[in-house]
């Protein structure tokens, strides 16, 4: 099937999501939405979405790690997704690195796999240098952690947050359809988008879009990208060899300074490599994982 065909098969698409049945009440930003896949007694895998997008992105990859007999945990950070938004929220990288550490604890998983992307990727090395998380494994999929990092419309965007949450509701539609849809080199499944897109609109999703942008403090990363040495635990990183939100010489950089770091580049991916090349990023953790899924 070409690209033209699977993005006009609206039948093609998995819109089904993943079920968040559960609800965490972080000290720091409020209600937090999250769900566990497979039996309790199974390897735990967490999984970590990044910025503007959910645990949406990882429902192929979740089922495909239960069907090789993981337990996976998702969940929707504060201000995203299904996961509470409301004013004057917390929805830093600090604030969001704090909420994982309280829900590992939650959980009670104590050196459980970890995968994360894009913001994701900096939430769980905040976690893990700042909180004393503790991993068994960390895969990180182009995640934010080295500086410079952020587009100039996406700065743009954070500058002026207060004008652009009053755009006209099509507008603002409008234009987070085009943010959204760039993070994709092939181009995103019509359905996947409008997905993707859909927690970002009305009365609480059309700020709650802008503040994420507006308290994201390059400080954040620039405040551990020092001490990625110490992460101390087996690692990958994966890059989409033609993501334009973040360069792969990046993903190359930070596999350097992380001693023993395994890099992965995927071909005929952007940024949101979980929809581009799901195939291929399957196959790269699975082999990943399955090296220390039952190493203690």
């Amino acid at each position: 099937m070409s690209d033209a065909e699977r993005n006009t098969d609206v039948s093609n698409a998995d819109t089904s999501g993943l079920p968040l049945t559960e609800t965490f009440r972080s000290t720091a930003s409020g209600g937090v939405r999250w769900g566990r896949l497979g039996e309790a007694e199974r390897d735990p895998v967490v999984l970590l979405h990044g910025t503007p997008f959910s645990s949406y992105v990882w429902r192929g990859i979740a089922r495909a790690l239960v069907a090789r007999g993981y337990q996976v945990f998702v969940w929707d950070m504060p201000g995203y997704g299904a996961s509470e938004m409301y004013g004057e929220q917390d929805v830093s990288l600090a604030a969001q690195g704090l909420v994982f550490s309280e829900l590992l604890a939650h959980w009670g998983l104590a050196e459980p796999l970890v995968v994360a992307h894009d913001f994701g990727g900096a939430v769980s090395l905040r976690a893990r240098l700042l909180h004393g998380a503790r991993y068994r494994a960390l895969a990180l999929v182009d995640p934010v952690a080295l500086a410079p990092w952020g587009s100039p419309s996406f700065r743009l965007l954070g500058e002026h947050a207060k004008v652009f949450e009053r755009l006209p509701p099509a507008l603002h539609r409008a234009l987070v359809r085009e943010y959204v849809g760039s993070a994709s080199s092939p181009g995103l499944h019509p359905a996947v988008l409008e997905r993707l897109v859909q927690p970002w609109l009305g009365e609480h999703g059309q700020p709650a879009f802008y503040r994420q942008i507006a308290q994201a403090d390059q400080a954040h990363t620039d405040e551990i990208q020092e001490r990625y040495g110490e992460i101390g635990v087996p690692t990958l990183v994966c890059w989409g060899e033609d993501d334009t939100w973040i360069p792969m010489a990046k993903g190359r950089e930070l596999a350097d300074r992380i001693p023993g770091a395994r890099f992965e580049p995927i071909a005929g991916a952007g940024h949101l490599v979980q929809e581009d090349a799901p195939a291929e990023l399957t196959a790269a953790l699975l082999d990943f994982l399955q090296s220390w899924r039952a190493r203690a």
